[in-house]
């Protein structure tokens, strides 16, 4: 079934960490180092916090008392801000994180996982090519932030191919991850300390490969393909259940949101690379109505 796509918003430079919170579309723009939001008309563009310096944001979370959690890449730390506006550094990840920290999940209790890049991924692009980095490339953990800041190395969430969107079951009880460079969705059951195991494939994707994901109410997970003009949705297993076109544009990220839960939200743009993306402001939102509404976290 072909999906009618609209625009909901453009003229963004790379938009990362979408989020349906408080009737809005939450999102990263890296370089613009700004996090905005967007309503599910679109057309309404509004800063919600904007970053010092060359400071970018990625993955986005909220705590049970309304702070938001925000990754900043380069310091590779967690920045909280609390409801009443104060802003200050939750964690620091560098200890754990081998490059550049990237997209996160932040559970009921306020936990956050969160991925990092583990190499610098456009040097090597730039340097060897795609079909080269995906089979030879260094591999990473996820970081456990607990509620207080601490952080540990998420037991059981070691050696990924670029962990990148991360899902949490409604239950609280399976995390999944998207293993870029590994083109497969990776799935732990979550004890009630935070602690990982179990590591299982939940689904192999190529020829696709996730980038940003979102969980459905009936169990199936939406993948971006970072290197199509494409979002995914996968049963457990690895069958297609269905694709979306995204207009031309490789699709980065995807969420589910909307009054109903069941407006499918596509970042695309047409590059990653930070020589093109951080020039241009080629990126944009679509959305188009699907089937099963949102489910789980994010």
């Amino acid at each position: 079934m072909a999906r009618t796509q609209r625009l909901v918003a453009d003229g963004i430079h790379f938009a990362e960490g979408p989020r349906w919170h408080d009737g809005r579309l939450w999102f990263s723009d890296f370089y613009a180092h700004r996090i905005y939001s967007v309503s599910e008309a679109g057309g309404d563009l509004r800063v919600e916090l904007q970053l010092d310096g060359d400071e970018q944001s990625s993955g986005l979370g909220w705590m049970p008392d309304g702070s938001l959690l925000f990754v900043k890449m380069q310091a590779q730390e967690l920045w909280r801000r609390r409801p009443d506006g104060r802003t200050e550094r939750h964690a620091d990840l560098s200890g754990i994180a081998t490059f550049w920290c990237n997209d996160m999940v932040v559970d009921a209790e306020g936990r956050a996982y969160v991925g990092n890049f583990g190499f610098d991924l456009d040097a090597e692009l730039s340097a060897r090519g795609p079909e080269s980095v995906l089979a030879d490339h260094p591999t990473t953990p996820i970081v456990l932030v607990e509620t207080d800041g601490t952080v540990r190395p998420a037991a059981g969430a070691e050696r990924f191919s670029f962990p990148n969107g991360t899902v949490i079951t409604p239950d609280g009880k399976t995390l999944v991850v998207g293993e870029t460079l590994a083109a497969r969705l990776t799935a732990f059951d979550i004890a009630q300390d935070g602690t990982l195991s179990n590591r299982r494939v939940w689904a192999e994707t190529a020829p696709h490969i996730p980038d940003g994901i979102c969980l459905d109410a009936e169990g199936a997970i939406w993948i971006a393909d970072p290197l199509a003009p494409r979002c995914v949705r996968f049963a457990e297993g690895g069958e297609v259940l269905e694709v979306v076109e995204t207009e031309g544009l490789n699709c980065y990220a995807c969420m589910l949101g909307g009054a109903e839960g069941r407006t499918l939200f596509t970042l695309v743009a047409p590059s990653s690379h930070r020589e093109h993306a951080s020039t241009q402001k080629s990126g944009r939102i679509y959305a188009c109505e699907v089937g099963a509404p949102r489910a789980g976290r994010p």
